[in-house]
């Protein structure tokens, strides 16, 4: 099954209509909101280079986790 998001408004302008895997390959900083400054302090502090790398970053994953938790015990 074939499915259609719109992700214009999570990245910046030259990302908007590539493929997710190229999406997901793309510099951390194809986000939009995110600067290439912000990208090389991830880099320093968490060797994050791409977006996939940020989605699957132990510290964020664990942050992220912790608030689905809050949202389901509320």
């Amino acid at each position: 099954m074939a499915v259609t998001v719109n992700l214009d408004m999570l990245l910046d302008k030259q990302y908007e209509n590539l493929p997710l895997s190229e999406i997901l390959d793309a510099p951390v900083d194809a986000l939009q909101g995110v600067s290439a400054g912000d990208a090389e302090k991830l880099k320093a502090a968490f060797n994050i280079k791409t977006v996939r790398d940020l989605g699957t970053n132990k510290y964020f994953r664990a942050a992220v986790t912790l608030l689905d938790l809050e949202t389901t015990t509320r």
